[in-house]
């Protein structure tokens, strides 16, 4: 479930092991750069974190973000 905290969309997501939650990093990628709309993110391990929110409209949510965490919930 996404939290918006701090102007900004944040989950966590927890995978079997490594290669499972570097894979759905792959395919966040991709749709990001489609979308050209890069996430912050970190990976250790099998856990990745994924922050949203929109730099050029002063660091706030905006539709862009809900729309990719959308995209991004249909990858899990």
């Amino acid at each position: 479930m996404w939290e918006e905290k701090n102007n900004a969309l944040y989950r966590k997501f927890e995978f079997k092991d490594f290669s499972e939650a570097f894979a759905f990093m792959t395919r966040v990628a991709l749709e990001a750069e489609k979308m050209n709309h890069h996430p912050l993110w970190t990976n250790v391990y099998n856990q990745v974190e994924i922050t949203l929110s929109t730099h050029d409209a002063g660091n706030i949510v905006t539709e862009k973000d809900r729309k990719l965490a959308k995209k991004i919930d249909a990858m899990v």
